[in-house]
């Protein structure tokens, strides 16, 4: 099999580019940061747009750079102390500390002819200036343009100290990173004209977001992305673009290890496809997942169950009651079982733990139980598009794909979907519960399949001590999709 992974575009990858320190936004921008420009980190209080910033400044010790801090609000003191908290290295990091001092108040003087922005705007850009001529740094970092704005008021003459003081950097070969706070007023706003990209982050909804909204000179991916702040610093997820992945793959036909099983979709399950085992609650959806999983491991391939709705504790358990050896499976290497909490995750995130473990693990089969639980964990996003572009993915990525989905009856109207999100399969099998005669039993068949024709019949289905079992053809029966199937004389 080859891989190729093409995240950036072709005109970029000449263009030379200095990294963010964060390998996800890096990517986002296709590549990095052009340098000797100037950008803007734009966002709400809490947001994360400083820790942004200490990793930019971070990234220069590692590539032999100077790197200048300049603070107007917090201390030097308290940087240091929350970047080792998140084990950020600013140690090679020079710092220009202009925040207010302690003595402030004991030391403050009233100015009657001039404010006090006007007295002091002179020593504090002078201090700026000597700064960057002392240090000649390769990154510099504003925190924060909110807090320069105070020192001048007149929105002509601000843009003019302003304009004047970015050139002044990066004229002399600098990255300039300035961080703002997301308000309406007009000279805020004046900001975004001055730099050459605009990155702004957010952490108003159910998880982070960042998103490039300018990009002088480059092209980037469109967002909003998911981030998320650790005791690590920030890690950033893109989101998935499937159409920026190929994997070369023979179409073969996968077995279920079931003859029966085999003959009803007239000899397994596609390589590559999307399949969509629906079925009511305890109806045993899970258990034939996971009895294709199995006969993939006897290929001596590996496969990997995300699971948002049981623990890996109970799946173990229960699948030694079916005959599905588990315990060797995960220790041959052949399966991976990672219960996800569907609260603890974003879409994105997600979506990057699914996509590394196929390309660094060689993951042939991905099962995903189940979509509600993978719902929960979209939240307000849309998930039929989220979904879309994760199945998309792995279909071009050669990866065969179960999707577990439950529905809501347990007897009498039947869909495939509640979400109207089946189009997403190449494959839906079915599991019904059927009352016959006073006794619960069970059926399957075949709703769907893209690449092949199917048997047309619904089979009896029992899960048994000794694995599954499927029966023959249920052809003296009608009804069996209401549930209360009639007995055909």
């Amino acid at each position: 099999m080859r891989l190729k992974k093409s995240p950036f575009k072709s005109e970029n990858i000449k263009m030379s580019k200095i990294s963010t320190g964060l390998e996800g936004l890096d990517e986002i921008l296709h590549g990095g940061l052009i340098p000797s420009k100037a950008y803007l980190i734009q966002g709400g209080p809490g947001s994360g747009k400083s820790t942004f910033g200490l990793h930019f400044l971070s990234e220069a010790s590692l590539n032999d750079e100077n790197a200048l801090y300049i603070t107007l609000g917090e201390s030097r003191d308290s940087i240091v102390q929350n970047s080792t908290r998140m084990d950020i290295d600013v140690s090679d990091v020079d710092f220009l500390d202009l925040s207010p001092q302690e003595d402030l108040y004991q030391n403050s003087s009233s100015y009657n002819v001039f404010s006090a922005a006007e007295v002091e705007q002179g020593p504090i850009m002078k201090a700026i200036v000597e700064a960057v001529e002392k240090h000649q740094p390769d990154r510099v970092l504003v925190d924060s343009i909110t807090m320069l704005r105070f020192l001048n008021q007149d929105p002509f003459q601000m843009r003019k100290m302003a304009l004047s003081f970015i050139n002044h950097i990066t004229k002399r070969n600098a990255t300039l990173m300035l961080i703002s706070e997301s308000v309406e007023s007009t000279a805020e706003k004046d900001a975004t004209f001055w730099v050459d990209g605009i990155i702004e982050v957010d952490n108003s909804s159910a998880w982070r977001k960042v998103a490039v909204t300018k990009y002088r000179g480059s092209d980037y991916e469109s967002g909003p992305h998911a981030f998320k702040i650790t005791g690590r610093g920030i890690s950033v997820y893109p989101q998935l673009r499937p159409n920026d992945y190929d994997r070369q793959f023979e179409n073969d036909v996968l077995s279920s290890g079931i003859e029966e099983m085999d003959t009803l979709l007239h000899g397994g399950i596609e390589k590559g496809t999307v399949s969509l085992i629906v079925g009511a609650t305890g109806v045993g959806k899970t258990n034939l997942g996971l009895q294709f999983l199995k006969e993939a491991a006897s290929r001596n391939e590996r496969s990997a169950l995300y699971t948002f709705e049981e623990s890996r504790e109970l799946i173990l358990s229960r699948s030694k009651m079916v005959n599905i050896p588990i315990d060797e499976m995960i220790d041959s290497g052949n399966l991976k079982i990672k219960p996800v909490e569907p609260l603890s995750y974003s879409p994105d995130e997600f979506s990057a733990m699914v996509s590394r473990d196929v390309e660094e693990n060689d993951t042939r089969m991905v099962m995903i139980d189940s979509i509600g639980g993978y719902d929960l964990a979209i939240r307000d996003e849309n998930i039929q598009e989220r979904l879309h572009a994760l199945t998309v993915y792995l279909q071009n990525m050669g990866v065969t794909t179960f999707l577990i989905n439950e529905s809501q009856d347990v007897t009498g109207r039947f869909t495939a979907t509640e979400m109207n999100a089946s189009y997403l399969a190449d494959n839906i099998l079915f599991l019904r519960y059927l009352e016959i005669n006073g006794e619960v039993r069970k059926s399957i068949g075949v709703l769907k399949k893209r690449l092949s024709d199917f048997e047309k019949s619904i089979r009896e289905y029992e899960i048994t001590s000794d694995g599954i079992k499927v029966g023959q053809p249920l052809n003296n029966m009608r009804g069996i999709l209401s549930g209360n199937p009639e007995i055909i004389d």
